[in-house]
Formats: C-alpha cells, sequence, structure tokens
C-alpha cells in the first residue's frame, strides 16, 4: 500500500497491485486495473519510486519507514 495526495489534500493509501498505468497530462492519473482513474499531487516519478519502496518492503520483510 501507498500513501498518496488528492489534489484537496486529503492522503489516502492506495493498493500498488491496482496500479495499471501512471502518467503526467501534466497532472498524474493514475489508471488502475478496474478502470478508475485517480489524480494525484505526487508527480509520476514519486509514484514510481512509492511503488518500488512498497514492494521491495513487501519481498525482503523489512520496514523502511
Amino acid at each position: 500500500m501507498i500513501e498518496l495526495t488528492r489534489y484537496n489534500e486529503t492522503k489516502f493509501t492506495l493498493n500498488a497491485d491496482m496500479i495499471e498505468m501512471v502518467e503526467e497530462t501534466p497532472d498524474t492519473v493514475i489508471s488502475l486495473t478496474n478502470g478508475r482513474k485517480i489524480i494525484v499531487k505526487e508527480s509520476r516519478q514519486e509514484v514510481t519510486n512509492l511503488v518500488k519502496l512498497y514492494r521491495y518492503e513487501v519481498f525482503s520483510g523489512k520496514n523502511l519507514e
């Protein structure tokens, strides 16, 4: 799970396994496997880094926070 921010400043947690695609148009739009789209304040690269960190923690058994 990764924590992201909507444009109204509310934080939410997203299951990273549901992400199909992340694009900047210039807003960052996350397309989910269920067809839903979410616009977030984080950049495409920040989302990518959060997913990588999440996967590292899951597969290594380490919590870096």
